[in-house]
């Protein structure tokens, strides 16, 4: 499949975590699910202004650990519903609440342009041994005594992440083809805002035979951003996230904060461990690929500061060397 073209104004992927749509210490509820969502999406608008195109990808951590936990309650009562088939369920409904939320901001601001959500399945290696080791934090948090009960009764791994509380820890595959790819690059090309890899994507492996089977997995939403968007061309990705800036020795009495790096010094601290897997290590990883196919820039900030990012006030930003 060839890569597309399309650099004339610009394109940007936006990827933001789950966890912008259910921040820390809110129960999830619907309504503050849209309002979150909605103070999210403020910060494309100069984008969309300027004539850039845009895809958004947006994470489901805590919601699709929150309807697997669901689904398991009820299991007494209707029959449980597989990881990946809820990755599928919280990518259409939570594309649904980010497109009208996107729509009603535009508008809002007399942009009348075009959104609409792809179902997106992506492949995963059967080899990747990411397939089968449990890295990937989703849903809720608990305390240290609940999580113990719960690794007991459900059999569950789970693990304590980042001083926030213990969350249930499931494979987190990297993805390596997108099935849409090329009808994502039609819509983009079209001047379509897309909504595409929801949840880091419908995770799959292609059968010998040629048959797409899905996995009970979720792919990194990050890692999924990177691939579209080397795929269509864009020069700017966007992840936006629940710190200010990018730092060094996170949560220590040494953290330094930084606002700008270079793809050589991100693949150095990497390797020095600053980091971790289930945090900030998918991010930097995932934005070292996209500026090595191609991107010009990633811009890591808070959701309420990309604006500010874009136009290098706030954030960090990467760059190539």
């Amino acid at each position: 499949m060839t890569k597309s073209k399309r650099k004339d104004s610009g394109l940007a992927i936006l990827a933001f975590g789950g966890n912008a749509i259910i921040r820390k210490g809110q129960s999830g509820e619907i309504h503050t699910q849209f309002a979150n969502t909605r103070r999210v999406l403020q910060g494309v608008v100069s984008l969309v202004q300027n004539g850039s195109g845009l895809i958004i990808v947006h994470g489901n951590g805590p919601q699709v650990g929150n309807e697997l936990f669901r689904s398991q309650l009820a299991a007494s009562e209707v029959p449980e519903l597989p990881l990946g088939v809820l990755v599928a369920d919280t990518e259409g409904g939570m594309g649904y609440m980010i497109q009208q939320c996107l729509q009603n901001v535009l508008w809002k601001n007399k942009l009348k342009k075009p959104v609409v959500t792809i179902l997106t399945q992506v492949v995963c290696d059967k080899n990747d041994p990411h397939l089968y080791e449990p890295t990937k934090p989703i849903g809720r948090f608990f305390s240290e005594a609940d999580a113990k009960r719960l690794m007991n009764d459900k059999g569950w791994v789970m693990k304590e992440d980042a001083g926030r509380g213990w969350r249930l820890v499931v494979p987190s595959p990297r993805p390596v083809r997108i099935i849409e790819d090329d009808t994502i690059s039609m819509l983009v090309e079209a001047g379509i805002i897309v909504i595409a890899g929801g949840g880091g994507g419908i995770p799959i492996v292609v059968e010998p035979n040629g048959d797409f089977e899905g996995q009970d997995v979720v792919v990194d939403k990050d890692f999924t951003a990177s691939l579209i968007g080397h795929h269509v061309g864009a020069d700017t990705l966007i992840i936006a996230t629940d710190i200010q800036q990018v730092a060094l020795n996170f949560n220590t009495p040494q953290q330094v904060n930084l606002s700008r790096m270079t793809v050589s010094e991100a693949q150095r601290y990497l390797n020095e461990g600053h980091f971790l897997e289930g945090s900030m290590g998918p991010k930097i990883e995932a934005s070292i690929r996209f500026i090595e196919s191609g991107g010009d820039r990633v811009i890591i900030a808070a959701p309420d500061r990309i604006a500010a990012a874009i136009r290098g006030e706030a954030g960090t930003t990467i760059t190539s060397d």
